[in-house]
């Protein structure tokens, strides 16, 4: 299953560079991302790997919260990741 890096969480004052929002492709209700989470995700750039874990659900349209076991960097967001199995 392929998602995109959409953002990062962010607050008033505040960006947590080690949360991301996702949205897989062809997903739109809350009950077939809900049984994702837990799972992992990775994110490639040359010889790197991001893994971070999917943490909860955001908003009603099928958008998650990752979090990442370090930051993710800004080149990371509109970039695909990858379901790991």
């Amino acid at each position: 299953m392929i998602g995109r890096i959409t953002n990062y969480q962010t607050g008033p004052r505040s960006q947590r560079s080690r949360v991301c929002l996702v949205q897989f492709n062809n997903v739109n209700s809350v009950s077939s991302v809900g049984q994702l989470i837990g799972r992992k995700i990775v994110w490639k750039k040359g010889n790197k790997k991001f893994v971070g874990k999917i943490a909860s659900l955001h908003g009603r349209k099928g958008m998650i919260r990752v979090r990442f076991t370090k930051g993710v960097p800004g080149q990371a967001i509109g970039n695909t990741v990858e379901l790991m199995q």
